[in-house]
């Protein structure tokens, strides 16, 4: 595989290199690639544009048009494209590496041979153990790339004060020192929106601080309340907003200004109900954009990155041009970087596709800063290994070993059945439905109710070795058979999440992750089934996303084998944990009821 060059990990401004473009584009000076015969994609006219030819400069388009015969040098790169289609480079509006349990280098190569050549990450994850350290090498390795991974600021650590406590916490003055660091594009989704709402000091300073820097305020309302609190939170200088379910959500946003971003993750399926504001309502498509949030390992390796939410997006009966603005040129516009990157137009980077057949988006060959990297699927370009320092790995305290008992739950004195919530899952969806059920005691201590699909959740603190468990009750995962699943990823304050139907397994799992420095692990009957490490954060591995792929197949696997048929049950583990998501959660406090953002007990009075 050829290294990338240095001038093309970092290619020099427009305007440095503008004299040579003019150069190139008047024949007075070869290109150093030349496409020829494509059909030019042009999501500025939103036409396709049959015999265009490309010619490329210092990683730069110089001249698109027909017949580029005039560009051509002696030692110019000369493809034909033989009549297949030229589409910008796809570009991931919202998203968080982390989720993919794998580094940025091994994000970006596993999603290079997609198609993706723009991804706008905010590390949240590693924020919430590591602080702002995190956000900092995060953001270094973003830069490293060959492809262009821009670094929102996180703005919710923890992401509800009060109901929670993270690893770390971010301030105002962090968010302002961040806007000065070169790769930062803005403020990541801003999640604690009753904050802006009441005019939280925080969060006004954190935008105000985003704002004079002229980058762009990433939103995040997960309420289904589109009354004066959703007016209060845009008006609040939110920007877009990717927690849209419902087709009323994508509406609201756009009418309010933002722009509505449409998400296809691993385990969140929100794009059919709201691009129907599009191919129904006839929205103008421009304020909307595409975007995948959270996705695993496995769908990235099997199933595809932003190529996989444009062929979505078609499907539900957008036309292709528009998809493809949906993931490029929209998402440049709205980060203030369409003179960048989005887009096939002089001066632009030359991060482009050839792809052979456009409604399937089926991608031959991808290009970025006109360096080929992927082709045929497969990654051509070698992207070395980044490593990360020792204080970003071992972070997983637990204060001591875990045992069974520590796992029960205490009915009241002389209780024989109890009224319990219960958080119920939602399949594909991010949200959860606070359930209530009738349990029953067994010898003092609250019993699951297996039969009715409800098990125990704990949470254990694991930032600080408190020791402290939080017990509570879970219901959707289906598990028949005797196992626990204990994680380290576990949105947002990344505690440590324990699923099980048998307290000594969950106990078991809750140690072995202490003994391994975090990951995801199953245990059933005593037996560990299933093991993901990830020692970086407790959130990432330092393996190829290839064998993080692997071992989370077989995550799945097992869980199946349990019982649980959920479709990436996995994403519905990791966010039990999410208290600014409705309805009800588990946190380092007890049980949240987040449509009122408080604190509830776990047992109903009699």
């Amino acid at each position: 595989m050829p290294t990338m060059p240095a001038s093309t990990a970092h290619p020099k401004p427009w305007s440095a290199v503008a004299p040579v473009l003019v150069d190139v584009a008047m024949g007075r000076r070869p290109a150093d690639l030349v496409v020829r015969n494509g059909r030019w994609v042009n999501v500025y006219s939103g036409e396709i544009i049959p015999g265009t030819d490309l010619a490329i400069a210092e990683g730069r388009f110089a001249y698109c048009g027909p017949d580029a015969q005039h560009t051509i040098g002696e030692n110019t790169r000369v493809i034909d494209a033989g009549g297949r289609y030229l589409v910008p480079g796809l570009c991931d509006g919202h998203m968080h590496v982390e989720s993919g349990m794998v580094t940025v280098t091994e994000f970006c190569r596993a999603v290079i041979p997609h198609g993706t050549t723009t991804m706008f990450i905010d590390p949240h994850e590693i924020a919430n153990v590591l602080g702002i350290d995190g956000v900092r090498l995060m953001h270094d390795e973003a830069m490293a790339q060959p492809i262009n991974v821009y670094v929102q600021m996180p703005s919710c650590v923890p992401s509800a004060p009060g109901l929670e406590n993270a690893g770390a916490r971010l301030s105002v003055e962090d968010v302002a020192e961040a806007m000065s660091w070169p790769n930062i594009i803005g403020l990541g989704e801003v999640m604690n929106f009753p904050g802006v709402a009441a005019n939280d000091p925080l969060m006004v300073g954190e935008i105000a601080a985003t704002m004079r820097a002229g980058k762009t305020v990433g939103g995040h309302y997960a309420s289904p309340d589109l009354g004066r609190p959703f007016h209060g939170y845009v008006a609040g200088g939110l920007e877009d907003d990717h927690e849209g379910t419902r087709l009323d959500d994508a509406v609201a946003r756009v009418r309010q200004g933002m722009r509505a971003m449409l998400r296809l993750g691993s385990a969140w399926y929100d794009v059919a109900s709201q691009v129907r504001a599009i191919t129904e309502l006839g929205l103008d498509p421009r304020n909307f954009i595409l975007c995948t949030d959270d996705s695993h390992s496995g769908t990235l390796v099997h199933d595809g990155h932003m190529d996989r939410v444009v062929r979505h997006a078609i499907q539900q009966g957008l036309k292709p041009i528009t998809a493809i603005q949906m993931a490029t040129i929209n998402t440049a516009q709205h980060f203030r970087l369409d003179r960048e990157l989005g887009s096939i137009a002089p001066g632009r980077l030359a991060d482009f596709l050839i792809v052979s057949d456009l409604p399937s988006l089926v991608i031959d060959e991808v290009y970025a800063r006109g360096v080929c990297l992927a082709r045929g699927g497969r990654l051509e370009a070698d992207i070395p290994a980044y490593d990360y320092p020792a204080h970003a790995k071992n972070t997983v305290r637990l204060g001591r070993r875990l045992s069974a008992s520590d796992f029960d739950i205490r009915a009241p004195e002389g209780a024989q059945r109890v009224r319990a919530h219960v958080i119920g899952v939602i399949e594909n969806q991010a949200p959860t439905r606070a359930l209530e059920a009738e349990l029953a005691v067994e010898n003092g201590v609250v019993a699951m109710d297996r039969p009715n699909d409800i098990c125990q959740i704990a949470l254990v603190e694991r930032h600080r070795g408190t020791g402290g468990v939080v017990n509570g009750f879970v219901s959707g995962f289906g598990y028949r058979q005797d196992c626990a699943l204990a994680s380290t990823v576990a949105h947002d304050s990344h505690h440590m999440i324990v699923v099980g139907t048998g307290k000594e397994d969950m106990a078991a799992a809750a140690n072995r992750l202490g003994e391994v420095g975090g990951g995801v692990v199953l245990i059933s009957g005593g037996r560990e089934l299933a093991l993901v490490e990830l020692p970086i954060a407790g959130l990432m591995s330092d393996e190829r996303a290839e064998i993080v792929a692997e071992k989370a197949a077989r995550l799945s696997a097992v869980m199946r084998e349990m019982g649980c048929m959920l479709n990436n049950a996995f994403m519905q583990h990791s966010l039990l944990a999410l208290v600014v998501i409705p309805e009800l959660r588990i946190s380092d406090l007890g049980i949240i009821d987040v449509t009122a953002f408080r604190k509830i007990d776990l047992l109903m009075p009699a």
